[in-house]
């Protein structure tokens, strides 16, 4: 069976304080309050509580180098990509390219 995205490299869940912790390396958004929405690398604006969902702000907890070409758990290894940047995103790392824009 296949690993789910925005799980750790075992396909576990990440616990709570990993979720902050990725979670507030989103970059915070003028005008908005920091504690509910961030944009990610792309730019896309997610929404804390949106966290492993599928809809317009829906984020995941992205392996900068993926978990296919040997990524690790470490938060320094781990950012909030909205969720159609993770599947754009796949495992073509480096070269990889955003979906989804702010």
């Amino acid at each position: 069976m296949a690993r789910q995205h925005g799980t750790k490299r075992d396909g576990s869940s990440f616990g709570e304080s990993t979720v902050t912790a990725v979670w507030d390396k989103g970059t915070v958004v003028a005008g908005r309050d920091a504690a509910e929405y961030r944009k990610d690398s792309c730019g896309a604006i997610i929404r804390r509580a949106s966290y492993g969902t599928l809809g317009d702000f829906g984020w995941e907890i992205d392996h900068d180098k993926p978990v296919a070409k040997n990524g690790s758990d470490d938060l320094s290894n781990l950012q909030p990509l909205h969720w159609e940047n993770n599947r754009h995103k796949s495992d073509d790392y480096p070269n990889w390219s955003c979906k989804k824009k702010s």
